[in-house]
């Protein structure tokens, strides 16, 4: 290894990695300094945990329902939560390993131990000294945001990382926080035997999606057990040693072994150093090309905290290798989706209803239920909806909402569409293959239209 390169990247996440292997395809000599294990929050302790613990709830509630197709077992399904967990690091333990193959295969240079950036062009890596570049990508991601709870100090309350680590399955679990990482791990555990309560200060979970979902879940989860308080904070937690109760603002008290402290994330500052970059509420600053106010110095992901996810990490990513390599590139993040993963699976991309609104005159709204799709019927799992946002003047579409099974799926359909600036007069005559979910999305846009045939006459 060396210690002068073309492109410093500091941070082996979804940011970080992508935008080294980017730059490196463009003849780039790049060297990437991580601290701790590649792949970031998202692949060790957050999308890929999760998701591989929401595969085996879901088998879980797909079991509960199998009589129902005349399908008997001799005995209900038990979890070996120490075999889920095991199965969980496994799929982790390979993805990090092929971001390092990935890295090697592009020669990226790989440098252990702290980074700081100490002036334009240069980073200090702990044990290793000064490392040079006329550009540096900083992709220091986040970590998990702690309140001032009295209480909150509790070994027995627990960040995502830690109970995504737990061997043994929690009698009852407190969520503190309705958002997508606390509604994800209410359905993981709840699924699971415990008994799940989520406490949300909003009025409503999923406070940043549209407000029909947020509807559509609260009812599902409340459907499946969970116990969910809205509108309250909790004023202070109490350990006992065998328990926990927790006082919330509205004088309820809910006692649980375990809770959850789940109320976002913010940006990890501490690979800015003394350099002068600018920040501004606790995120760096940059332009739409990931640029911050220092010469040559780039922020994409969860550092400049403008759109904390993975597939918007990646877009930021690219863009700031390109433009560090001065080929300037725009990171398009106005239609990266957002997802809640679980069953019923949320998803959104565009513009919410309020938002549709401040924008146009008038909104025409498509609405079609999963309870008139064929497949979904077939399957068993009609729950939810798919809501279209079409400005009628031009056919433009302003957002897709849409809650149910393959949400997450069916949402990037929507995406490309919206991207390649397809009219909804367009959409609502392509022919979808039948009987399949993606055929809801084509009858919400032709619902928005007045042209669905699969829906009852209005009036």
């Amino acid at each position: 290894m060396r210690d002068e390169y073309d492109l410093i990247v500091v941070g082996g996440g979804p940011a970080g990695y992508v935008a080294a292997l980017r730059a490196a395809q463009l003849g780039a000599s790049v060297v990437l300094a991580e601290r701790d294990v590649l792949g970031g929050t998202c692949l060790n302790r957050g999308c890929i945990p999760t998701k591989s613990y929401l595969q085996t709830a879901e088998a879980i509630q797909s079991a509960r329902e199998w009589a129902s197709r005349g399908l008997i077992l001799d005995s209900p399904p038990r979890l070996d939560m120490k075999k889920a967990l095991a199965c969980k690091n496994q799929a982790v333990r390979r993805l990090t390993a092929g971001v390092k193959a990935l890295l090697e295969s592009r020669k990226v240079d790989i440098v252990r131990g702290n980074a700081v950036l100490v002036g334009s062009g240069r980073v200090e890596v702990e044990g290793s000294g000064i490392l040079r570049a006329p550009s540096v990508i900083l992709a220091g991601g986040s970590v998990s945001t702690r309140l001032p709870i009295p209480g909150a100090d509790s070994p027995r309350v627990l960040l995502s990382e830690d109970i995504l680590a737990l061997d043994r399955v929690p009698g009852s679990l407190v969520v503190i926080g309705g958002g997508v990482i606390g509604v994800e791990i209410a359905q993981i555990l709840s699924a699971f035997g415990s008994v799940v309560t989520i406490v949300e200060l909003e009025n409503r979970l999923l406070p940043t999606m549209e407000e029909d979902l947020s509807k559509a879940m609260a009812a599902a989860l409340k459907k499946r057990g969970i116990i969910v308080h809205l509108g309250v904070s909790v004023r202070s937690i109490d350990d006992s040693g065998a328990g926990l109760a927790l006082l919330l603002s509205d004088g309820t008290r809910v006692e649980a072994e375990l809770a959850l402290l789940s109320v976002g994330r913010r940006p990890d500052l501490s690979c800015l150093g003394d350099s002068g970059v600018a920040v501004e509420r606790g995120c760096v600053v940059v332009d739409d090309f990931m640029a911050t106010s220092l010469p040559g110095v780039f922020a994409p992901g969860d550092l400049n905290g403008r759109r904390m996810l993975a597939h918007a990490a990646f877009e930021m990513g690219e863009a700031a290798a390109h433009s560090a390599l001065g080929h300037p590139r725009r990171a398009e993040l106005d239609l990266v989706p957002s997802v809640v993963y679980g069953s019923p699976e949320a998803a959104s991309v565009g513009l919410t209803e309020a938002e549709a609104r401040t924008r146009c005159e008038n909104v025409s709204i498509g609405l079609f239920p999963f309870a008139a799709n064929g497949r979904a019927l077939c399957s068993g799992d009609s729950e939810g909806f798919v809501k279209v946002l079409v400005d009628p003047r031009f056919g433009e579409l302003l957002g897709v909402h849409i809650v149910g099974a393959c949400a997450s799926e069916l949402i990037n359909e929507a995406a490309i569409l919206m991207r390649m600036e397809v009219t909804a007069f367009e959409i609502a005559e392509v022919a979808h293959a039948h009987p399949t979910r993606s055929e809801a999305f084509m009858e919400a846009v032709a619902a928005a239209l007045g042209r669905c045939v699969h829906l009852p006459a209005r009036g």
